[in-house]
């Protein structure tokens, strides 16, 4: 397994663990030291999760430069949807 892979994986699982904290800390049935333990796993786990997310932008930010070191940016273009296909058939 890369290293990629792993860190893909860790960020998964860090990102449904903060999922579960929140589901926890909605349904309010918890008493106060417990919420507010949960309360501090998912401040880490979304910094955790920011950091990762930081850290893969700037790698790609890294790989979408020119051969001047520039980066390289486009405008987003979303592929034509089967509606718009249509209508442009007809």
């Amino acid at each position: 397994m890369s290293n990629g892979q792993e860190q893909a994986r860790t960020f998964e699982a860090s990102l449904e663990a903060l999922e579960q904290i929140v589901r926890q800390l909605e349904d309010g049935d918890l008493p106060l030291e417990k919420s507010l333990e949960l309360f501090e796993q998912g401040i880490r786990l979304s910094r955790e999760c920011q950091e990762r997310l930081s850290q893969a932008e700037r790698r790609i930010e890294i790989l979408l430069r020119d051969n001047q070191g520039r980066p390289v940016t486009a405008a987003f273009k979303e592929p034509p949807s089967d509606a718009n296909n249509r209508a442009n058939e007809e």
